[in-house]
């Protein structure tokens, strides 16, 4: 249920066979240019982290670091100790394949955009997706969308599989992530505007946590889901079987509606830190790369999720 509404133009199509048919096969025209855009973006993101690795088990060296308390004595290089006053460890760069689970929220708020110049959220949801895919693929990564692949994908050809697939199903979605099973080391990326009760995306989260994976919820939110900058007699027109609501003047409950969702995001940021989620905000009139760039980073740095 979103919070607050758009116009009947910008919902989605009905929901007759024949029209979903349709719209599937016209979202996946655009299938190409989104490879593109989230390439483009991921890109980006990897010339800025260029060359930024982490310590792990694997077997290639990384780099000399000075002993600290808690190191293994058999991690010590005494050649590199003895030609300085100090002690030194040896660190190998991480090597282990992770598996990261991906997931957009593709329910009818989704589909929504408050101006032509902005993405509609599902849009930018499923570029975030794409380049996260693309940048966990080039490291080697395991991939999997959550509830359209029994197994995570990996290989050169990940990428693609994964694109095909958020656009292979027809059905709107329900607005929080299925209950599907993720391996207890895995990572876990939700992208939606979670606008439904607090409840249910706690009680989805938990359902995901309880196998011991980890993960981030990235909130997409559209600048005037944010701000109601409307003004004066305006009608709102819900996407989701809301009804419509006539406000005679908007700036009259800008102040406690701005308060209502302050509250509402709050509450996401409780229920990611409740499970030791990250939590990440991402306004559509904003460049995905700061997102993606957050993201990245909390994958792939030691204690990150």
């Amino acid at each position: 249920m979103a919070l607050f509404s758009a116009t009947p133009a910008q919902a989605a199509p009905a929901a007759d066979a024949k029209s979903r048919r349709l719209a599937a096969e016209a979202a996946a025209s655009g299938l190409p240019a989104l490879l593109v855009a989230a390439r483009r973006v991921a890109d980006t993101v990897a010339h800025g982290v260029h060359g930024r690795r982490r310590s792990g088990s694997g077997e290639t060296f990384w780099q000399f670091r000075r002993y600290m308390a808690g190191d293994s004595g058999d991690r010590i290089d005494w050649r590199q100790t003895a030609k300085t006053d100090h002690v030194f460890v040896r660190e190998s760069e991480w090597e282990a394949a992770q598996t990261v689970w991906l997931w957009r929220d593709r329910s009818p708020s989704m589909v929504w955009s408050s101006a032509p110049r902005l993405p509609r959220k599902v849009d930018r949801a499923e570029l975030l997706v794409v380049a996260l895919a693309s940048l966990l693929a080039r490291g080697g990564e395991r991939i999997g969308l959550l509830g359209s692949t029994p197994r995570a994908l990996v290989g050169r050809y990940a990428v693609n599989r994964l694109a095909d697939l958020l656009f292979a199903r027809e059905d709107p979605g329900l607005g929080v992530p299925p209950a599907a099973r993720v391996g207890r080391h895995a990572n876990v990326m939700l992208a939606g505007d979670f606008l439904g009760p607090l409840e249910e995306t706690d009680a989805a989260i938990r359902a995901i946590a309880a196998s011991g994976a980890r993960g981030h919820l990235v909130h997409i939110v559209d600048p005037a889901e944010e701000g109601l900058p409307y003004s004066g007699r305006t009608r709102f027109e819900g996407l989701e079987d809301e009804g419509a609501l006539m406000v005679s003047r908007v700036e009259n409950v800008r102040a406690e509606y701005r308060a209502v969702f302050a509250a509402h995001v709050a509450g996401l940021r409780d229920i990611a830190r409740a499970y030791g989620w990250g939590y990440v905000e991402h306004r559509t009139d904003r460049a995905p790369e700061l997102a993606l760039m957050t993201l990245w980073l909390a994958l792939t740095q030691p204690g990150g999720p």
